[in-house]
Order: structure tokens, then sequence, then C-alpha cells
């Protein structure tokens, strides 16, 4: 009797499970039609070959605060790789403690974006690495400074020669921008939805995949698709019902002061959601602190559809599971200065 029990229950059990898994497999191929695993290798950026020397420099010059005219602020400063690579403030602070405009977005597989910055007015990582620098509110520097600064320091000349074989003047500033690109372009954290999405069934809970499988029905994955769940287009925030102006500021147009369209008001890229859950506070404005609360903004704003808080929990478990492992960072001993590098200077320019 108790063989027969026990057998009865082992065939009920394969019967269970065998029918789970064309569910998880009908899951899995939806969501790959959606969006796409990380590579397992570095990917490619277009006109800056990347090389362990380039890598090498573009680390030192992403953790050296002499690149700003103040000699306090690094690109680490507000893309902190300890902290999700973000500085989990509403908006940054830059030179002479003055506060940015918008909410710094995560630099982690930043690669990926379709374009930099929230409203896109960056082609890519090289161009981005140039506007900080030159903003008088971030790094407030030059780069003929950055320049002088970097051939000030003999191991700079010597590192910049190594990741840029057979230029003439290989330390330029369009060259500190590509070694940048090509460090950043690193900064890959492969999270269990990849694991998940190349078939390891128990890299993600069954509430995560529930919350995934709610992510696509209700429309979140229309913006938030491709490789780094997000990134790729630009879209009105507000599509069905504009947030309040605590949460979108009236006087932050978005992508309407790159192209002077109209149509580009309140326009934004849409954010990527790769280790969202480690880079509160959330939307270009940073004045959300919550992630339940972001997700049922988004559902208002975005989708028309007041959601139940029994589907936001199981939406931000799917983004839980969009939390990567961190890339491994070690910091780097950077050159010393010579008495011919640049003093540094916290003075306000007008």
């Amino acid at each position: 009797m108790k063989i027969l029990v026990k057998t009865l229950v082992a065939a009920l059990l394969a019967t269970t499970a065998f029918a789970a898994v064309p569910a998880a497999a009908e899951l899995r191929g939806t969501a790959l039609e959606v969006f796409k695993p990380l590579p397992s290798t570095t990917p490619a950026v277009a006109d800056n070959p990347i090389t362990p020397d380039k890598i090498a420099l573009g680390k030192a010059l992403f953790f050296d605060p002499r690149m700003s005219a103040s000699g306090v602020f690094s690109c680490n400063s507000c893309h902190n790789l300890a902290t999700g690579g973000d500085d989990n403030l509403e908006t940054s602070i830059g030179h002479g403690w003055q506060k940015g405009p918008r909410n710094a977005p995560t630099v982690l597989n930043a690669v990926f974006n379709v374009a930099q910055f929230w409203d896109g007015r960056a082609e890519d990582l090289k161009a981005q690495a140039k506007g900080p620098v030159q903003a008088g509110v971030e790094m407030a520097n030059t780069p003929d400074q950055v320049v002088t600064t970097l051939k000030s320091m003999p191991d700079y000349i010597a590192w910049f020669t190594a990741a840029f074989p057979g230029e003439e003047d290989p330390v330029t500033f369009d060259n500190f921008a590509k070694a940048i690109e090509a460090y950043e372009a690193t900064l890959i954290t492969p999270a269990p939805f990849d694991a998940w999405l190349n078939g390891d069934d128990a890299a993600m809970t069954e509430d995560q995949q529930q919350g995934l499988a709610l992510f696509i029905d209700k429309g979140c994955a229309s913006c938030h698709a491709g490789v780094n769940v997000g990134g790729e287009d630009y879209y009105p925030f507000g599509l069905i019902e504009k947030p309040g102006a605590e949460v979108l500021p009236e006087g932050d147009k978005g992508r309407f002061a790159v192209t002077n369209t109209a149509d580009d008001s309140y326009v934004f890229r849409a954010a990527p959601l790769r280790n969202i859950a480690l880079t509160a506070p959330y939307f270009h404005s940073g004045k959300v602190w919550s992630l339940e609360e972001a997700v049922s903004v988004m559902g208002t704003s975005q989708l028309g559809e007041a959601l139940e808080p029994g589907d936001v929990g199981k939406i931000v478990g799917f983004l839980k599971a969009l939390t990567g492992r961190m890339p491994e960072v070690t910091y780097p001993v950077l050159p010393a200065e010579t008495k011919e590098t640049p003093r540094p200077s916290g003075a306000i320019v007008q």
C-alpha cells in the first residue's frame, strides 16, 4: 500500500512539473521577443576599439577628481559604483556645492542605451563623458585644462601612449573621452533575469515570473524593453495622465531642449531598469523614493490604470530580479601631481 501511495504521489508530482514547463517556456518565449539577455563579453562601441590599456586608462580617469576644476569631483562622484552606479540623491551636487537640474542615471549597463542623458543629447558614452567635465554645475572644467592637467603627470602620458599607440599626440580631450567610454563599457551586471532568459527556470521565483508576466501584459514592456529593459527610445512622461509638478517639474521639458520640437515637450528617454532597486530616488526629478510608488505612478501616468497593490508588489519583485552581479572594482592608484599640475579652484564662473 505504501509503495502504491508513493508511486501515485511521484506520478502526480511528475505530471504537475510537466504541466508547469510549457507555461514557463511560453513566458520565456514571449519575453525573448521583447527583451535580450546581457552579452557575456564586453560590447563593442562605435569608432573606439576597446583594449586592456584603454580600459585601465579609462578607469583611472573615471576615478580621478583632478579632472574637475576643484579637484573634488570625479565621474564616480555622481555615478558611484558602490551605490548602483548613481549617487542616490534627488539631483547631483557639483562644483561649489551647486545642485544639478536632474537625477543622475546609473552608469551600469549604460553602454546599451540608445543615447545618454535623460534627453538623449549625447549620442554615446564618449560624448557623454565630455558633458559633465564642462558643465558649470558639475565639474566646471575645460578641455584645455583637462589636457594640461594630464600632460603635467608623466604616468598619464605613458598610459595614453599605450592606450592610443601610433598617435603623435595621444593626450587629447577626445582620447580622454574614448578611454572613459572603454572603461564604462565593461560595467555590465548580469542578473537573475539573464540566467532565466538563458534557460535557468530556477533563476527567478514564481512570484518574479508572475511579475514579469504582468510587466508584459500591462504594457510596461512597451517602453521598457530590449537588453537594458529600457533606454531604447523616447516617450512622453504623462502619456495618459500627467503627474503633478512635484514629480514632473513644469520647467523641465525634457527632449524639447534638444530638438526644439513641440511634440518633444516632456518627452524623456525611457529609464533603463536594470539595478533599479539600487538607484532610488526615481524619475528625472528624483522626487520618488519608493520603487512601489514609482511603479504606481507609471501605471497611472503611462498606462492609465491604478494598479492593484498585489500587482505592484509582483512587478517590483520582477524588477528586483534585474539587480545584477556588480563588476569587481579595485580603487586605482593615480599618478602624483607635479609642480606643473594646475592648482584646484572652487571659484564659480557665471
